[in-house]
């Protein structure tokens, strides 16, 4: 079992990324853009944790690709942003599902929005974990994996 904390749009404000990452101790992080270059903190301080990010809109000048791919526990998650696929500001998400297919990936796991969305469409499972950065209402979501499960659980800030 591989328990991942997702978290997008930190937009350098990354202490309650920050605060979460060290309560819950994952056993990897994945963050979908805008603040990507906030998950170093996490390589300085968990520096064996895996740690998968994506470029977003907002990361100017990055290096860090705008898409990736990653398997765990026979998993394979498309990481991205969201902001380079049709329709995703509006709620459209067609264009992330078939981006997965091509990719091979049963998950996708996409910010952009700042609006969390579990939803499964075609044999895919898109994740959103909003935003951790911006707002009144921070968010982030735990996925964990097992070779046989799913789950995906949205926390909000000040929750226990």
């Amino acid at each position: 079992m591989k328990k991942i904390a997702v978290f997008s749009d930190t937009h350098h404000n990354y202490e309650f990324m920050l605060e979460t990452v060290l309560t819950v101790l994952p056993d990897a992080v994945i963050h979908c853009g805008d603040g990507c270059d906030d998950t170093l903190y996490i390589d300085r301080i968990l520096p064996v944790t895996p740690v998968y990010r994506v470029v977003g809109n907002c990361d100017y000048n990055s290096t860090i690709p705008v898409t990736t791919t990653v398997t765990i526990e026979g998993w394979t998650i498309l990481i991205t942003h969201g902001h380079r696929y049709f329709g995703v500001r509006e709620g459209n998400i067609d264009s992330l599902v078939y981006a997965a297919q091509e990719a091979g990936a049963t998950v996708v796991c996409y910010g952009h929005t700042h609006i969390p969305l579990y939803k499964e469409v075609d044999g895919v499972t898109v994740l959103n974990p909003g935003s951790a950065g911006i707002g009144s209402h921070l968010s982030w979501g735990l996925l964990t994996l097992t070779e046989e499960s799913l789950v995906w659980d949205l926390h909000y800030m000040g929750e226990k």
